[in-house]
Order: structure tokens, then sequence, then C-alpha cells
């Protein structure tokens, strides 16, 4: 957690960031449901959910469960129209985050895409410059921000992240390779499997066995290869983070506490 410093004088952004399956989303409806209501409205900041399609493969939150909070930028764009990126996902954040203060609200940034995150709270931001490359000049990443942000960083232990994310490929293994089949039969053009929604955990790589008449031989087969990389990306993600369980006594408690303090500066 990170909060505080000089900018009393910037809007408030409420930043929930940690790896793919430690529970982003889940904090964020338990934080909604800790404060009044239409206190909060949450930005995506998942490049692969900022598209539509693959509801299932991205792990969208479905509307039902988003508890009546609004959404901004989850599943609003067609892939085909080109690739959002960090820079034009500055452009749009910033337009949803204008909106919901606007509206008196509190934005509440989620996701995993981290030039996606840092794109948006910098307040200096240059396009064509990769900070998370490590041959970057480091003077050349801007230290200051563009709001004044909480960051809340859901923290899992590797064992328990793992294990979570093969039972997630588990429960929605049917459905995604009957989800993935009809994407790439909507899609005429192949060429180009590394753009856009594409790079989904598991669709560009799935393009080769998709074709394949028998539908059990292809669930199985990517089935395998998905279970794989998703805890192939999972582990790269954790990467020098110490483990906690995911709970409400040791997440949403002292969450909700940071986010009140926040709140009252």
């Amino acid at each position: 957690m990170d909060c505080g410093g000089p900018t009393t004088n910037k809007d408030k952004l409420l930043v929930i960031m940690g790896a793919t399956g430690a529970g982003k989303s889940r904090l964020s409806l338990d934080l909604t449901a800790c404060f009044p209501p239409a206190t909060f409205e949450v930005i995506n900041a998942d490049k692969m959910q900022v598209y539509k399609g693959l509801d299932i493969t991205t792990n969208k939150l479905p509307v039902p469960e988003r508890l009546g909070v609004p959404h901004h930028l989850l599943g609003e764009f067609d892939s085909l129209d080109g690739e959002v990126t960090p820079a034009k996902f500055r452009e749009l954040a910033a337009q949803a985050v204008s909106g919901v203060i606007s509206r008196r609200k509190v934005p509440v940034l989620v996701g995993g895409s981290n030039s996606f995150i840092h794109a948006l709270v910098v307040d200096l931001f240059e396009p064509g410059f990769n900070v998370f490359d490590g041959d970057s000049v480091t003077v050349s990443i801007s230290s200051e921000l563009r709001y004044n942000c909480c960051f809340l960083w859901v923290d899992v232990s590797l064992v328990v992240l793992t294990e979570y994310l093969s039972k997630r490929v588990d429960e929605m293994l049917d459905g995604d390779a009957a989800e993935l089949a009809e994407f790439y039969n909507s899609v005429e053009d192949d060429s180009v499997v590394r753009t856009g929604i594409r790079k989904s955990i598991g669709v560009a790589s799935s393009a080769g066995i998709l074709g394949s008449t028998r539908r059990r031989e292809v669930a199985r087969r990517w089935g395998t290869m998905t279970r794989y990389e998703e805890k192939h990306t999972g582990r790269n993600e954790k990467t020098g983070i110490g483990g906690r369980r995911f709970g409400k006594e040791r997440v949403v408690g002292p969450s909700v506490k940071i986010v009140n303090h926040f709140l009252e500066e």
C-alpha cells in the first residue's frame, strides 16, 4: 500500500493492483460493500478485458456480479479496430476518471496491466518509452503522479495462486473451448495473432488446434496447454512478492481502513 505525498490539490484515484487471479476484482467489490452506496465507480485497467468478446477467456466480471457498481473500459472495444495502446488507454481512462469525479464519486482503477496503470497515473508519459524494459534508462521515468493515488497491491502466495489458477482453468475449460472456436470462426483474417484480445492467455497458441473436428480432443489439448501458460504467467507476475492468503481479515479489513484514511485526507 502506498498513499499520501504532496498531492492534496490533485483528484483522488484508488488503484488496485496484483497478479493474475489474485482477487483484484473481488477486493474492489468487497470495498464497495463496506462503504455507502454510490461511493465508487470502477475503471478497468486489464489490457485484455478492454476488448469485446472472449468473456470467459479473459475472465471478465459478469454484469450480475458487479453489484450495481458502474464499470468503465470493460469490454468496450473491438480488437479488429486496432489495439488499445498504453497511450490510448491514458486518454480514455483519463476521460473516465474525470467523468467519475464529476459525479462526485471515487474512481477505482482495477487491473493487472502495469503498462496501462503506469500510462494513466504518471504526470509525464512518453509513449515510445518502455519503463518495464530492463535496459531502459531509469532517469527518463516520471516520478510525479497525475493524481493523488492510493495503491493497494493484492498479494497472494505462489502456492495458493498456482492452485487457484489451476482450478480456474478446469472450471472454464469447456466454455473456453467453445468460445474460442466461435471467435476464430468469426474472424476472417488470421494473419495477425498477437494483437488486441488475441494476446489473451491461450488464445494465439490455441489457433493451431482449434481446427480439429473432434471437440473433446480440442478441449483436452487446449486445456493442458492453458493450464501451463496461466500458471507460468502467474509465476512471472508473482516474482519478488511476499505471499499472503486472500481473505476478509487479512485483506478486506485492512484495505477498508486504508481507503477510509485516504478518503478523509
